[in-house]
Order: structure tokens, then C-alpha cells, then sequence
């Protein structure tokens, strides 16, 4: 997958999950603003911006880079990696970044209490060897997208961090879906309730559904890109 991937595929990809990823949790960053940071590194605007804002998109950059290095070094997902990423996307936001939380936490507006300290390393272990394991016996796609889905879910109950647990989540997520042959995953901002409904609920099933239908989306936007790139291409 990685390597049908056109370039500019990927900075859409940067752009889209910085923003959308970072939405879902309450930065008010608009796309364009993303666009102007990420690509540019400039912040163009005429309104005053939070500087924790600009941190949590621009570290979605160094997170993606390092996910796709350590992707197409053929490294299978372990807990370094986990904590990797948390490490980068909560770079000059959170003390102990890329570290297991150390005092309780909780969820707001779930029915179900997040796994204590002490349990949460080895509950991250299993969730490791579980979701490498489950994958590495299944063949089609819609049973690699039934586990990334289930595995997402358990990943966020978890909550194995003191903050970042959602942007983390879902850049593994990703993880898991290019590793698998898979196109990536954009949840969108405006898919926020409908998202979040999934987690609440755990509701494996319909979240499944959903990353298949956006998916199929998403493999359209890829073609697209494809074919420009294709088309940019001279002749010998």
C-alpha cells in the first residue's frame, strides 16, 4: 500500500488527519489554517490562535512520518511503537508523553470505568499480541477491518495515557490499516457524534460498517490522486 501512495496523497492525508483528528477533540484550527501549517509552516489567519492548537496539528506530522518510516521498515506493531507515537503527538503538550498513565483516569460521558494503573501494561501487552495475532490469520479485508475496529474500541476504554488517548488511537488505527494493505482512515469532524456513539457503546459492528463505507470513499480520493500523479509524469 505504502508504495502506490503518491506524494501528494500523503500531505493530503497529513493535512486531513491533523485537522479532523485534532476537531474531534476540541481544536478549533480550521482546515485551511491546517493547510497553511502544516505545508507552509506558517500560521495564516486573522484571529488570535491558541499556541497548544498549532502544537497538537504540527504534531501530527512528526507522528505520520515516523508511523510510515517505521511502516515500510516492515516493523510490526509492538508497544515502543504505542508509545512512540503518543511521545510525538503530545510533544511540548504533556510531561510525561510516552509514558502509561500514573494516576486514574476516566472517560466523559461513558457508562464504564478505564483500566486502572496497575493493570494497564500488561492489558496493553494483550492488546498488542492480540490485534497482531488476530490480523496475521486473517485474509479479507472485511475481517481485518472487523478486528482494527474492535481493537480501536478496546484501545479507548483502555485509555492507556494520561491525555492524547484519542489522537494516539487513531493513528494506530491507521497503523494497522496500511500495514494490512489498507487505505487509511479520515474520520471527519462532522462524524464526531456518530464516532464517538461507537465508543460509548461499543459498538464494534457499526463502527466496522463505518470504516468500511468511509474506506470506499477514501480509495476513490487515493484513484484520484493516482491518476494526477500518472498524468504528471514525462515521457522518456
Amino acid at each position: 500500500m505504502l508504495k502506490r501512495l503518491p506524494k501528494e496523497y500523503l500531505d493530503d492525508i497529513l493535512v486531513r488527519l491533523a485537522h479532523h483528528s485534532s476537531a474531534l477533540e476540541g481544536n478549533t484550527i480550521t482546515l485551511v489554517e491546517t493547510i497553511s501549517i502544516i505545508l507552509y509552516n506558517q500560521v495564516s489567519s486573522n484571529r488570535s490562535i491558541d499556541l497548544r492548537e498549532i502544537y497538537e496539528i504540527k504534531n501530527h506530522e512528526q507522528a505520520l512520518h515516523y508511523l510510515l518510516e517505521t511502516l515500510t521498515a516492515n516493523e510490526p506493531l509492538h508497544l515502543q511503537i504505542v508509545k512512540e507515537i503518543h511521545a510525538l503527538l503530545m510533544d511540548r503538550l504533556q510531561y510525561d508523553r510516552g509514558q502509561f498513565k500514573s494516576v486514574e483516569n476516566a472517560i466523559l460521558g461513558v457508562d464504564f470505568m478505564t483500566a486502572s494503573v496497575q493493570e494497564t501494561p500488561l492489558l496493553m501487552q494483550r492488546w498488542v499480541d492480540n490485534l497482531n495475532y488476530r490480523l496475521d490469520l486473517t485474509v479479507s479485508a472485511q475481517e481485518k477491518i472487523g478486528i482494527i475496529a474492535e481493537a480501536h474500541i478496546t484501545f479507548e476504554r483502555i485509555h492507556p495515557f494520561a491525555d492524547g488517548n484519542g489522537r494516539t488511537g487513531r493513528m494506530l488505527l491507521n497503523y494497522s490499516l496500511l500495514e494490512r494493505g489498507l487505505a487509511p482512515l479520515i474520520i471527519n469532524s462532522k462524524d464526531k457524534a456518530t464516532y464517538f456513539r461507537f465508543l460509548a457503546e461499543q459498538d464494534a459492528t457499526g463502527f466496522s460498517q463505518f470504516i468500511e463505507e468511509t474506506l470506499a470513499e477514501e480509495q476513490q480520493r487515493l484513484q484520484r490522486f493516482a491518476n494526477k500523479e500518472q498524468q504528471q509524469i514525462s515521457p522518456d
